[in-house]
């Protein structure tokens, strides 16, 4: 009984992925798109400011993951899988999750969360003590009783407490949604899924408890939000076509990058010729590795809008990694003039003139990759590509500060330190960069000094 609550918890975590997570995030895959971030940047700078957070403080980043979720773990970021995008049918139901996950991080509740769950430890722990205790008495059966029932109450007050955060933090989506004059349909229909999802992972002969899940019941959550939300005078307001149309591109570019090639022909058929389907086939192809094909889906985007700077950055993408990188560059040139010099875009340009060979090409390398870890300071490729820019053109101090970078990002803090150390020596001593490069050894130091520890 006690495992089959427990499996169940997992699996209404996993979909109601409106849950304030406590996952290793690193150890997910971080996806970079800038069209992606650009839209779901604007889709929530009108919530955010109710959140009371500064433009642009708010950070919204992609998880590779075809599963339902969206978590905070600390700050004034938010998580969300690609499988969220994948399941909402419009960009409404993406801003009722980012909605909710704002509520979490208005309330410090990814903070507050691990209080409660230190609280809960000592509850455990001080039972498991009384029971050892017990049973080395000569009392093994109150031993165990002792220590069940510690783990039990331990976990029935985490799961209260978090029961009580989420409903806050639904109750904080209602504001944040009305305050940027939004419908909350689409948050209505996307706990619909939620709900529809629960049942059919749920065994019909299946009781759940309401005490014994981490979040409130899924149709008292959509009951509560319909009855809040449809009184707002924003119910009724209608999709923005626009907004829309770019939703549905990224949710096709989104499933022809995570499916499986096969299943993405088969979502997509060569019948469909809208932008979504053009956009999901040509990633699809592409992947597959039939790159002539791919080429021939993005040209037909690209008819659709020639100059738009991210239908020219996927085909520069697809021709560079096809290992056409010359005749890359153009594209992702226009498409770097185009999207004001996205960072993103900015550092897969130098990518191609770096691969061209051409050391005519450098100079403009090294200033596209210089703007984009700038405005950008978290691409690794970029800091390796900067890095390979450094070393053609005879700068090993800096192509070895590029590489410092680059391993700090990764987490690695040994090749870390060496790089900025070898860096420092080359470097003249109280410029920019040889303060950044000894910032990069220090931090190194002591991160590498802690992995030592935990390691004992």
């Amino acid at each position: 009984m006690v495992r089959l609550a427990h499996s169940l918890r997992v699996v209404l975590a996993g979909l109601l992925g409106l849950l304030l997570a406590v996952e290793p995030v690193a150890a997910q895959s971080i996806l970079r798109d800038a069209e992606t971030e650009q839209f779901l940047e604007e889709i929530s700078a009108g919530m955010a400011k109710s959140a009371g957070l500064a433009p642009g403080a708010l950070k919204l980043v992609l998880v590779g993951d075809n599963s339902i979720n969206a978590f905070v773990a600390g700050g004034q970021i938010i998580y969300i899988n690609s499988g969220t995008i994948e399941q909402s049918d419009n960009y409404n139901e993406l801003q009722g999750v980012i909605a909710h996950e704002l509520g979490h991080i208005e309330g410090g509740d990814a903070v507050r969360t691990g209080l409660a769950a230190s609280s809960a430890m000592r509850v455990t722990l001080l039972s498991l003590l009384l029971g050892a205790a017990a049973m080395a008495a000569g009392a093994p059966e109150a031993g165990m009783a002792a220590m069940m029932a510690g783990q039990s109450a331990a976990e029935g007050k985490f799961m209260a407490y978090s029961r009580q955060q989420e409903g806050s933090a639904d109750a904080s989506a209602v504001r944040h949604l009305t305050d940027a004059h939004l419908s909350g349909k689409g948050m209505v229909s996307f706990f619909s899924k939620l709900r529809r999802e629960e049942y059919r992972l749920t065994p019909s002969y299946t009781k759940i408890d309401t005490y014994d899940v981490d979040h409130p019941m899924t149709d008292d959550r959509e009951r509560f939000l319909r009855d809040t939300l449809s009184a707002t005078p924003y119910w009724n307001q209608p999709l923005d076509p626009a907004l829309q149309a770019r939703f549905l591109r990224i949710k096709g570019k989104l499933i022809g990058y995570m499916d499986d090639p096969d299943l993405v022909l088969r979502k997509y058929p060569e019948s469909d010729q809208s932008p979504a389907a053009l956009y999901a086939r040509a990633y699809a192809w592409h992947r597959g590795a039939y790159p002539e094909r791919a080429v021939q889906e993005i040209d037909r985007l690209v008819a659709t809008a020639p100059h738009d700077p991210y239908l020219l950055e996927l085909k520069g993408q697809i021709l560079l990694e096809s290992g056409k990188p010359v005749l890359a560059i153009p594209p992702l040139r226009e498409a770097t003039v185009r999207s004001g010099s996205n960072p993103l875009i900015s550092s897969t340009l130098g990518h191609a003139l770096v691969a061209s060979d051409d050391p005519a090409n450098l100079a403009e390398a090294s200033k596209v990759l210089k703007v984009a870890v700038q405005r950008d300071n978290e691409n690794p490729f970029a800091w390796y590509n900067l890095g390979l820019v450094y070393t053609k053109m005879g700068d090993e101090p800096r192509a070895a500060l590029a590489s410092a970078e680059k391993f700090s990002l990764e987490g690695n803090p040994g090749l870390a330190m060496r790089s900025a150390d070898m860096a420092m020596r080359g470097i003249p001593v109280g410029t920019p960069d040889y303060l950044r490069a000894q910032d990069i050894a220090l931090t190194a130091r002591d991160a590498a000094q802690n992995q030592k520890g935990r390691r004992r």
